[in-house]
Order: structure tokens, then sequence, then C-alpha cells
């Protein structure tokens, strides 16, 4: 027995993978152009349906099947980001940042996801796993907006820094740095390849990720369900 997979891809007419078995089409596959969901794309999605049992639910985020979102994977603060949500939905925020915002108390890490979402509400989720096959696309609503120098995390006030860089002065110097332009209720992770990095460098890559979570926050207030807000890849 033979078989062979084939894939076709275009930024026209998007990708057609057929699998052949003694030459013979047994399966075949089509995602059309514009339909991809990468890793770090942030949606705003509607929860269709909650699984007790698996303490997680299926959320529609525009693919053809349900996407997955457990409870292990709605991060801390995800009352503040439905809050947020709420929020800028209504027309009651007025800025794009998050300085304003009362954040709501972490979420208990062993909690039911039915006491945290319910059918229905819609809440931003950035794809942590791309779809494969007939599953859709695994969530997080753990946001995090990655750059080359830093990561930007919404609803903390944490810096950390990579344990890969081991000089204390060049730990304190990196922190000293983005701490004089981290926005309120910000965190930020420094990444390794920082280290070494001047601060024109690093302040530019912050002040960027700041501009897309601004941009994120116009894009909420008018997208519907399922629209793209931003992506980590830009």
């Amino acid at each position: 027995m033979v078989k062979e997979l084939i894939i076709d891809s275009s930024p026209e007419n998007g990708v057609t993978i057929a699998l052949l078995q003694d030459k013979q089409l047994v399966e075949l596959n089509r995602e059309p152009a514009g339909s991809h969901f990468s890793v770090g794309d942030i949606y705003l999605g509607r929860i269709k349906k909650i699984m007790p049992g698996l303490n997680a639910a299926f959320v529609d985020v525009g693919y053809d099947k349900d996407a997955f979102l457990h409870y292990l994977d709605l991060g801390p603060q995800v009352l503040s980001l439905l809050k947020l949500t709420r929020v800028v939905k209504n027309g009651s925020y007025r800025e794009n940042l998050l300085g304003s915002l009362k954040l709501e108390k972490d979420i208990d890490k062993a909690g039911k996801i039915s006491d945290v979402l319910s059918r229905n509400v819609v809440i931003p989720v950035q794809i942590a796993k791309e779809p494969i096959s007939t599953k859709g696309p695994r969530l997080s609503s753990d946001l995090s907006i990655a750059g080359r120098y830093v990561v930007l995390v919404p609803f903390s006030s944490t810096v950390s820094i990579s344990k890969k860089i081991k000089s204390s002065a060049e730990r304190a110097r990196l922190k000293k740095i983005v701490e004089s332009i981290r926005p309120a209720n910000f965190g930020v992770i420094i990444r390794t390849v920082s280290e070494g990095k001047g601060v024109d460098e690093l302040q530019k890559d912050l002040l960027d990720l700041i501009a897309k979570w601004e941009l994120f926050t116009k894009r909420l207030k008018k997208c519907r369900t399922s629209t793209k807000n931003i992506g980590r890849n830009g």
C-alpha cells in the first residue's frame, strides 16, 4: 500500500490537501484563501456551548468548526478581560489603554468554567493552536502580544526577565528601561534577545506593542463576533 499526500497552496485559491492511496483519492480537504488561523491571532469569539464535563467551552471564531477553550487557558485575569469587553462595547470606556480600568480578582485555579462563562458571551480569544483535520483551533483568553525583544501582557503589573540573562546588572538595566515606559495595568516579559540592546531598540519595540493594543481596543468597539482584531505577527 502506497500513500501520498499532495498539497497545493496559492494566495488566490487557498490550500488543497489530497491523500492518495495506491494512486486513488481517499481524502480531500480544502481551506479557502484568507481563512488561515495563525497562532497569536486575536478574535472576538462567542461562546456556543459550555461543556462542564470537560471544564471547557466551544467558541465561534468564524471557523467552520467551533474552537476549544479550556478553563486552564482562560488566564487568571479573564474577569478583567470580560469587564473590558463589556465597557468598550457599550461605549462607557473612553481610553485605549487600561489605566482607568479597575481590575477584577484572579479566578480560582481549580474553578469551573460555568462560573466564569455562559452561552452567547463574547470574549476576545487568542489562537493557541491552529486547526488541524476535523478539529477547530485551540484557544486561550490569557492574551499577550509578542514583539522582538519584549512581550506585552495586559491586566498585569509584573516585569519578568528571561532566566537565560544571567548578569544582575543587565537584568536591572533592562527592568529599569521597561518600567520607565510600561503603561499601568500592563506587565512585560523581557526576552533573551533583549540582552545588550539599547534604550531606543527596547523602547521602540514596546511602543509598537502598545500601539497594537490601542488598535485592538479601537477595533473591539465596532467589530462583530468572529472579526479578527489583531495578530501577534502583525
